[in-house]
């Protein structure tokens, strides 16, 4: 579910790019400003679009609090990595698709030599809910997610 204006450019063509350009301004004004991803907000809000989901019911399914969840969508606020997490889980996405999500909020993957992350990606492949997933971390004696 990638975020369909993030344009994917080789390194070597930003690179062949990068050498041929007269100055390092004009580089970063017109190559790598079109390469920055959209704001986290609208990353989500295309995710629901895209997918049928309503704002509402992925935040009730990713037990986050209403209002917070209303402004991370409106980009009133930026979400920690566990809030971003929990709107994968809400959001009903995979792995990768949970990769991307965190990504897009630039924050550090899932990464399975990680207890704790290692438990969320096996609760993510078995498509456990956020409720599910709380009480494998509880059980294991990881910190839960928002905690």
């Amino acid at each position: 579910m990638a975020d369909k204006n993030l344009k994917k450019v080789r390194t070597s063509t930003l690179l062949r790019k990068l050498f041929n350009t007269p100055t390092i301004e004009s580089f970063l004004k017109y190559e790598i400003k079109n390469l920055e991803p959209h704001p986290f907000h609208t990353y989500l809000n295309n995710i629901c679009e895209s997918t049928g989901q309503v704002p509402e019911h992925v935040i009730s399914r990713s037990a986050i609090d209403r209002t917070y969840g209303h402004q991370l969508f409106n980009g009133r606020r930026n979400p920690s990595r566990d809030k971003v997490i929990q709107l994968a889980f809400g959001l009903k996405l995979d792995l990768d698709e949970t990769q991307s999500l965190l990504q897009a909020a630039q924050k550090s993957a899932l990464y399975p030599k990680v207890k704790r992350d290692a438990a969320i990606i096996f609760c993510l492949h078995h498509e456990k809910d956020i409720f599910e997933t709380q009480e494998v971390l509880k059980v294991l004696g990881l910190t839960m997610l928002g905690k």
